[in-house]
């Protein structure tokens, strides 16, 4: 088995920690609060800060809630020397993946997560428990679906968009590059990049997260689909 250091002492650690079995041995933890170091949680110890990483012999996985945080942290590990080929992929005994489903380095998909056909999900993505991937969906890099989240077919998400917790998505729709989406909202129309939707159906309520491709210092992830 692959040992394993997640990175971010968080409750979204605990959860992966929870649901490890069988999934490499889980070494430590990594969080740059300093009053976490030598503490331990759910059995394992917090080693120290995020650029001790760059002297362990493991994979990591990244385990922030905020996509936005994930990249900035994959960024800072890059600019050290951190390659992609550094990251684990966890999916949950308890998921549903089958074979034509595509997982980037350092996603997560936590139990009872189930992707039907086609999928394809990027890099440093984490979908909470209970949430449905159904045909032909594109999640691009640090989306982040809270649980029990419902894609239909054919859906897009763009780079850094969130879904709060029970929210549902239409077929075809797609939600852009930083978008939100409330927790529990039906989503029927496009969610252009940086706008908070929210409600039934979803409706823009204000001006969410500027678009973080450029001036953040990660390099830019091609967007998955062109729009007008």
């Amino acid at each position: 088995m692959t040992d394993l250091v997640l990175v971010g002492a968080s409750g979204l650690a605990r959860e992966v920690l929870a649901d490890s079995a069988g999934r490499g041995r889980i070494i430590g933890l990594l969080d740059d609060d300093g009053s976490r170091h030598g503490s331990v949680l759910a059995g394992v110890r917090v080693l120290g800060g995020i650029d001790l990483a760059l002297d362990l012999d493991a994979e990591l996985l990244v385990c922030v809630g905020s996509g936005l945080a994930r990249k900035r942290i994959v960024h800072r590990l890059t600019e050290r020397g951190i390659g992609q080929d550094r990251y684990a992929t966890f999916v949950s005994p308890a998921a549903h993946v089958p074979p034509g489903t595509s997982i980037g380095p350092g996603s997560i998909l936590l139990a009872g997560v189930v992707a039907t056909a086609n999928v394809t999900v990027g890099s440093h993505v984490v979908v909470m428990p209970n949430s449905t991937l159904t045909h032909d969906d594109v999640i691009a890099d640090y989306v982040t679906l809270a649980a029990g989240v419902a894609l239909g077919g054919s859906v897009v998400l763009e780079h850094a968009s969130y879904l709060g917790m029970n929210s549902s998505v239409r077929q075809g729709v797609w939600v852009g590059e930083s978008a939100i989406v409330g927790m529990g909202a039906v989503v029927l129309t496009d969610v252009p990049a940086g706008e908070t939707w929210a409600g039934v159906p979803a409706r823009r309520l204000e001006s969410g997260r500027s678009g973080t491709s450029a001036g953040d210092g990660v390099h830019p992830v091609p967007t998955v689909r062109a729009r007008p």
